[in-house]
């Protein structure tokens, strides 16, 4: 067994935690030895948990020898600020579900892929399998081709020029031209829907929603006896779009 005053992996967690606090005070950097007086911290000990917080993404050591926060920080932030405005509109998107008796989808475009943040489902309401990322299926889901629209000519020429139109069923569009054909006259705008595109049986109706300026879209899927329920869909969709982009656009 270890000596009694041998640190334990708590003691290392709160050492970690002083030296990122210390860290954080100095935006220009400060050099280890600096770090280690302001926490009380021996030089050796915190040599090793800089390294440590180094290799992890969690500070970054300059030049000048100096330390300062890591871009995995940043990550961390970013990705909690989401999912505080997720849990903002999560209620809409169950109130959506329940009264669409539909599983509800929110997306996202982020770094040039279209990627499901959210989905509210249930037992009544089960999602579509998923089988095809929403990274390589944008062209076949409602989902995807709202976000599509939405967005400009450059980007979208960006995105179809990486993306494979791939065949997932009878009904997939797979025509390019055709594809930018119904992406620019929707007969439901600003809603669009994917008719069986992506998994038979199921039809979808998405319309855009924002976090700011990040594009996403909102959409349900429902069975495709429901086909003739798509425009009423649709007016129940947009104006929950306008909501939950009030409530992703506020600041936190």
């Amino acid at each position: 067994m270890g000596a009694p005053d041998s640190p334990t992996l708590i003691t290392s967690v709160q050492r970690a935690f002083r030296l990122l606090e210390a860290v954080s005070a100095h935006a220009n950097g400060a050099p280890a030895k600096q770090l280690a007086r302001e926490t009380g911290l021996p030089l050796a000990t915190a040599y090793h948990l800089l390294r440590t917080l180094v290799h992890d993404g969690y500070v970054r050591k300059l030049a000048d020898g100096g330390f300062v926060l890591g871009d995995k920080l940043q990550t961390l932030h970013a990705e909690g600020r989401a999912q505080v405005l997720l849990s903002r509109v999560r209620p809409a998107l169950a109130a959506l579900r329940d009264e669409l008796a539909a599983a509800t989808y929110l997306t996202f475009y982020e770094e040039g892929e279209i990627r499901v943040a959210e989905i509210v489902d249930s037992p009544r309401t089960p999602r579509v399998d998923l089988w095809v990322g929403m990274e390589d299926a944008g062209h076949a889901t409602a989902l995807g081709k709202s976000v599509l629209r939405e967005l400009d000519d450059d980007s979208r020429r960006d995105y179809l020029s990486r993306h494979h139109l791939a065949d997932l069923t009878p009904r997939t569009i797979t025509s390019l031209p055709e594809l930018l054909r119904r992406l620019d006259s929707p007969p439901m705008a600003p809603a669009v829907t994917d008719l069986e595109e992506y998994a038979l049986g199921t039809v979808c109706v998405a319309v855009p929603v924002y976090r700011g300026d990040t594009l996403g879209s909102l959409g349900v899927s429902v069975p495709a006896e429901r086909l003739s329920r798509l425009q009423e869909i649709r007016e129940r969709l947009i104006p929950i779009a306008n909501r939950v982009t009030r409530s992703l656009s506020l600041t936190i």
